[in-house]
């Protein structure tokens, strides 16, 4: 869930690692205290079968394999059909994969029990903040070294600097699956019905949604659950306008980071948003899914921020000739230090396994195969999203209108594509949806929104016991 400016060069602007169409920020871990589990050294109790090309990490023959997957927008049947592929591959074996949508609440207490499950999708709201848990996990480099189905070595098949995401000092702790783009999507169709175009600045956005109410809809619609969608898309707007002080003000904690003019800017857009009633009510009541169906059924609002995976989880729930089409978000300003066409996009989807997992060599043995080109052609055109292995989507994005606007906004955004991770690294969300919901339902304003938030960001920041990543 989750952006940032200058016309000289925005890559040193930005001091981000650019990794073929994807710019991800340099981090380095300071204050690294000790956690509760042991550092690794790749080993695993499983591990001990004999290596070889079929079998790099030493899985051992009929051997079981545990994978929990959090089972959201991309739902868990992609893990499923990679289990297929390596039950074949590893004859004997038994790969399970089971889903979950409360990873912390269900995975925390067998990580302390020392009986993890030996791959995890930490994923979705309720995950497990990664800096709590990073020496508890193995390193994930030997996955990338070592050759897919295919019989191609695994880094080479990916895009540039994937393991920038997943990696804490120098050790990769994730592999982070999914190219996901941010984006604010609408109907094509409903658009050129009416003569509308996406809003490129906040004020277009306002003028639009008054065009909305005219017409009897409205220019968002929130759910409780994903209220922090809004986070995301005025933290992308904030730094697109900004540039490198509004984004490493939020990555590193800073006291009065919520008081940025950037910031404020479009927190106070928003507060006029939704006083202008341009925001469909009684979203803080409804389940999230059941206010994205309002708006791809429904059509009842005309634009809804989220990430790719916002086709494929609504699939079921969107009108025929809708033509899904997402649009990068809005800036403040036409002098924004980002182009508009500037892209919040990132490698998503963090998977883990964990050091005293039962059977770790097969939760690699499980990665292995996910990142093959049949199991990563697979997700592409079941899930209408990429992976981070190249050559996977065709230029007709599988009939898709949403997976190539993917395609040409990451083309049109060139290198001026960004990402950050404060939220996801500190597990912040869970704390930030509440006074996210009482924004849009118009219960505080931008001012006790910035005082909270704020709030939010001062007890992490202040506190000892939580291990910092500082942001370059």
């Amino acid at each position: 869930m989750n952006p940032r400016g200058k016309p000289v060069d925005r890559r040193t602007l930005l001091q981000f690692v650019t990794v073929g169409g994807l710019a991800i920020p340099a981090l380095s871990l300071a204050g690294c205290a000790t956690g509760g589990g042991d550092d690794d050294s790749g080993a695993s109790p499983s591990a001990g079968g004999a290596k070889s090309d079929k079998n790099p990490f030493g899985m051992v023959e009929k051997s079981t394999v545990e994978a929990v997957i959090f089972n959201g927008g991309y739902g868990f049947d992609y893990v499923t059909f990679a289990a297929t592929l390596a039950q074949k591959n590893q004859v004997g074996s038994t790969f399970t994969v089971k889903p979950s949508t409360q990873i912390a609440q269900e995975l925390q207490p067998r990580f302390v029990g020392g009986n993890p499950p030996d791959l995890i999708d930490n994923s979705g709201a309720n995950a497990i903040g990664i800096n709590t848990i990073a020496d508890q996990l193995v390193d994930l480099k030997d996955v990338f070294e070592a050759k897919n189905l295919e019989g191609t070595t695994i880094k080479d098949t990916l895009y540039p600097g994937v393991e920038a995401p997943g990696t804490i000092n120098g050790k990769l702790v994730a592999i982070n699956y999914v190219q996901t783009v941010y984006a604010v999507w609408y109907s094509a169709a409903l658009f050129e019905a009416n003569g509308w175009t996406p809003p490129k600045t906040w004020d277009e956005a306002i003028a639009l949604g008054a065009a909305a109410k005219a017409k009897g809809k409205f220019l968002f619609v929130w759910g409780k659950e994903a209220a922090t969608y809004y986070l995301t898309l005025s933290i992308a707007s904030a730094i697109k306008e900004g540039g490198d002080d509004v984004r490493l003000s939020l990555e590193n904690l800073k006291p009065d980071c919520w008081s940025l003019p950037q910031v404020q800017g479009v927190f106070k857009a928003l507060e006029t948003i939704v006083k202008n009633g341009y925001i469909k009510p009684g979203g803080g009541g409804t389940q999230f899914t059941a206010a994205q169906a309002q708006w791809s059924q429904g059509e009842a609002a005309l634009l809804y921020p989220s990430g790719s995976w916002i086709e494929n989880e609504m699939m079921k729930q969107t009108k025929a000739g809708f033509k899904m089409t997402g649009a990068p978000e809005m800036t403040l300003t036409s002098g924004s230090k980002l182009p508009y066409t500037a892209l919040h996009s990132a490698a998503g989807e963090p998977f883990i396994v964990p050091s005293k997992a039962k059977n770790a060599a097969g939760g690699k043995e499980l990665l292995r195969t996910m990142l093959s080109k049949e199991a990563a052609t697979n997700f592409a055109k079941t899930k209408l999203s990429s992976t981070i292995v190249k050559d996977t989507v065709p230029a007709d994005g599988f009939g898709s209108t949403a997976l190539q606007s993917q395609g040409k906004m990451l083309a049109d955004a060139g290198d001026d594509v960004f990402t950050w991770n404060f939220t996801d690294i500190y597990g912040m969300n869970q704390d930030q949806l509440v006074p996210w919901n009482a924004f849009l339902s118009g219960q505080i304003d931008a001012a006790a929104l910035t005082k909270q938030m704020q709030s939010i960001t001062d007890k992490v920041a202040n506190d000892a016991q939580v291990k910092k990543v500082e942001v370059k």
